[in-house]
């Protein structure tokens, strides 16, 4: 069993913890110690899948720009040196790139290791783990823990080596190459993006490398992009495709430069947003839409795998303008893309895995949540609709209807088995769902209780379900008239004031300020 402070590094399927003091109450608990231990363990649990001797594995690590990037690379790179495995050092990468480097011929490294945080606080960081089947999954991760907080792994006689890759200019080049080849543009092969103007924001993280690697050899011009440097600190802004602040910065940025195009990564650039050329976000629902436009029309009537909270507009776009087949599934993306890779191998074909957080899967490459891949798909499309079509990439989903409002709020749990406690209040409100007049149930709800509500009671929907990770509930509503909202809000705050280990102060304070 897991020791609580083995325990507490575990993120679902990574691994984040505190990796730099300053902030009050935050103890270190990546150490150089914990961080070998864990490249040790993964070499061993490594060893052990791939029934390999750990002197006949290559493992490649590869780092975003966070400010404890170094140490604990380093310290990995000890870890797995240790039991006598072979490291690629790939330096600043892609969560992507890194998986990448598993696959790509020529390199086909055995198992990668990123380390990152996506968008966390600066003071954080963490581990991803990558096979040639793909991320790991929760036991995996556990499994590694254990391992390392028993130290169940053996020295070899003889360490393993270390040398220096330049893998993300590799990874980049693939990129770029397939740019070309399938914008296939009759005039200009090789600077297929020439006549475009193309913002970036890479919010000083990892992704600052898409402008200079694979824009720029497109032809594209990148004038305006913005805070490309690493930067551990993350001084402009969080660099998260969803989050208010980063998003007015790409917004504002495509408005000053008359760009046509403008995308926003994460640390990692596992995940992305974007901006039209009236700049207006491509962000949440319109990028789930976008992408099941492109995909549908290479794959018609497929499967869109999408997370929970997906709005009705979106599963009316999908399923009744594109002709494609709506699954909405749990959050969380190994959890959406898990569920695609399920519905394929069950005969269900199924094309594209995708969040409203921006993490976005196809089965073209590896149902990898890849960011820069994302919008790769998307500047092709765009590329084309230009010189096949003479039109605009946002014409795509010009008939997505958008709910007028949606909040979303998240209540503290107060009680220590607050699993147990969470799943109580959603039973007992599926039962008062199922009394209640005018509160219809999603049939095809997979995670927590999703509501509708016709035009006379809210035009809307809530879905309530327990968090991921946190002691909390979080509860999103969404409404298509103004109003709406506060209606479907009222309807509910009754029924959750009866939880005295809930806290909906947030609902309540809402309802107070409208």
């Amino acid at each position: 069993m897991l020791k609580n402070h083995w325990k507490e590094l575990q993120n679902g399927s990574d691994i984040r913890g505190v990796a730099i003091e300053g902030l009050e109450g935050q103890e270190v608990n990546l150490t150089d110690d914990v961080v070998e231990r864990l490249g040790a363990a993964f070499g061993a649990w490594l060893s052990e899948k791939s029934n390999k001797a750990p002197n006949e594995l290559r493992v490649s690590i590869g780092t975003d720009s966070r400010l404890s990037a170094s140490r604990i690379k380093d310290a990995a790179i000890r870890g797995l040196n240790l039991v006598g495995i072979e490291v690629f050092d790939c330096g600043m990468a892609s969560t992507p790139a890194m998986f990448m480097t598993t696959v790509t011929p020529g390199y086909e490294y055995d198992g990668a290791i990123m380390v990152t945080a996506s968008h966390l606080p600066f003071n954080r960081n963490g581990l991803k783990f990558f096979t040639r089947e793909g991320g790991l999954e929760s036991k995996d991760i556990t499994d590694i823990l254990l391992k390392a907080q028993n130290k169940d792994f053996a020295a070899a006689q003889t360490k393993g080596s270390v040398s220096a890759v330049d893998f993300i200019s590799v990874y980049a080049k693939g990129l770029v190459d397939k740019v070309r080849r399938e914008v296939n543009n009759p005039n200009n092969y090789d600077e297929p993006l020439e006549g475009f103007k193309i913002v970036v924001d890479a919010g000083n993280g990892a992704g600052g490398f898409y402008v200079d690697k694979v824009l720029v050899p497109l032809g594209a011009d990148t004038t305006g992009s913005q805070f490309l440097d690493p930067d551990g600190t993350f001084p402009n802004h969080q660099p998260n495709p969803v989050d208010k602040e980063a998003m007015d910065a790409i917004v504002k940025a495509v408005k000053e430069n008359k760009a046509d195009f403008g995308i926003i990564f994460d640390a990692d650039v596992d995940r992305a947003g974007a901006v039209d050329r009236n700049g207006k976000e491509i962000n949440r629902n319109r990028l789930v839409a976008l992408m099941a436009a492109i995909v549908l029309e290479k794959h018609p009537g497929t499967t869109i795998v999408t997370d929970s909270i997906t709005s009705t507009g979106l599963k009316t776009f999908i399923e009744e303008e594109l002709g494609g087949i709506h699954h909405r599934f749990k959050r969380g993306y190994k959890n959406v893309i898990n569920e695609a890779i399920r519905l394929n191998k069950e005969g269900q074909e199924c094309h594209l895995a995708i969040e409203t957080s921006g993490h976005g899967a196809l089965k073209e490459n590896y149902f990898l949540d890849d960011g820069a891949y994302l919008i790769t798909t998307i500047l092709i499309k765009m590329a084309r609709m230009k010189i096949y079509e003479n039109k605009d990439i946002d014409s795509l989903i010009q008939n997505l209807a958008e709910p007028a409002e949606a909040k979303e709020f998240r209540m503290n749990l107060l009680v220590e088995d607050y699993g147990e406690y969470g799943q109580a209040i959603l039973k007992d409100l599926e039962t008062y769902a199922q009394q209640s007049k005018g509160w219809q149930i999603a049939p095809d709800n997979y995670e927590g209780i999703r509501v509708s509500f016709d035009a006379e009671n809210g035009d809307g929907w809530f879905l309530l379900r327990m968090s991921l990770h946190d002691p909390l509930m979080p509860l999103n509503i969404e409404s298509n008239t103004s109003g709406g909202v506060r209606e479907i809000a009222s309807k509910l705050l009754p029924f959750l004031n009866k939880y005295e280990e809930l806290d909906v102060s947030p609902l309540r304070n809402y309802l107070n300020e409208v």
